[in-house]
């Protein structure tokens, strides 16, 4: 990978391994979300793929395909997808901010932003657990879009 690339390139310049790393693996993209033309409800139920301890897909290579409402990411849908949260890499990449100090391609590692609590590990349940009527006491965020 090029040095320090997500500060001199733009997402659509980026090699396959550089797409990859500036995902935290926070896991919030991973969560179920109800997405309406005015707003985005998110709930703290994790896909069923995802390792809720490590933040990471267990098949991500096979995700898309075992999950009809996954949401593969993009240079060109990353703009689109404002139900990303606003510390999301990609978009800050996107945008042409920072990335936050405790991000791995800074930090070095993922310690930081665990003390910091930024992966959804300690509160997320897999989806096969909470039954569809119940979704409503799960919900963590409603974000009005513009």
């Amino acid at each position: 990978m090029r040095e320090e690339f997500w500060k001199h390139y733009e997402l659509d310049e980026l090699t396959r391994a550089e797409w990859e790393a500036p995902c935290d693996g926070c896991g919030q993209c991973c969560l179920v979300r109800e997405v309406e033309p005015d707003q985005v409800t998110v709930f703290n139920i994790a896909c069923g793929l995802l390792d809720i301890e490590q933040s990471r897909c267990s098949d991500y290579a096979n995700r898309l395909s075992k999950v009809p409402y996954c949401s593969q990411l993009t240079p060109e849908n990353v703009p689109k997808f404002n139900w990303l949260p606003e510390s999301c890499a990609y978009r800050c990449v996107y945008r042409g901010e920072a990335l936050p100090a405790w991000h791995p391609l800074i930090a070095g590692n993922r310690e930081q932003m665990r003390k910091e609590g930024r992966t959804v590990s300690p509160t997320a349940v897999h989806v096969q657990h909470v039954p569809r009527a119940e979704r409503p006491l799960h919900i963590i965020k409603v974000k009005v879009l513009d």
